[in-house]
């Protein structure tokens, strides 16, 4: 059983990303699928679908590239189990001068750092992506 599962996603992302694959599967939970439709909507994968039966669904993430390199150079998990980390919408960090993402959970739901800002939302700090 894993502590972490969001970290376990960032690091099957990153994994996956190094060694080129075109697509991965990742245990399913509804917040690791809210993050992976996050990511596909910014652009950092092409597709997301869920497979399996009821009891062992898997999510089937497909990488994004620009010819051989992969569209995601970094991943980062800001909020950890033992440590968790809350920003206010005027509070919430940019990464790369706006070039990043920042996944937040709010009270409606997985958004992007834009749309929490527009949005006057705050929220946990999930992970960074660039």
């Amino acid at each position: 059983m894993l502590s972490d599962p969001i970290s376990d996603l960032l690091c099957r992302l990153r994994n996956a990303a190094r060694a080129q694959h075109t697509d991965v599967l990742i245990p399913h939970s509804r917040l690791k699928m809210s993050i992976a439709e996050v990511l596909k909507r910014e652009g950092y994968l092409t597709e997301v679908a869920l497979e399996g039966a009821t009891v062992k669904k898997q999510i089937r993430v497909k990488l994004k590239y620009a010819g051989k390199k992969s569209v995601i150079e970094g991943l980062r998990r800001l909020s950890s189990p033992g440590r968790r980390v809350y920003a206010k919408a005027d509070a919430i960090p940019k990464v790369r001068g706006g070039l990043g993402v920042v996944v937040i959970s709010t009270s409606l739901g997985v958004v992007t750092d834009r749309e929490a800002r527009r949005k006057n939302l705050g929220g946990e700090l999930l992970c960074s992506v660039w």
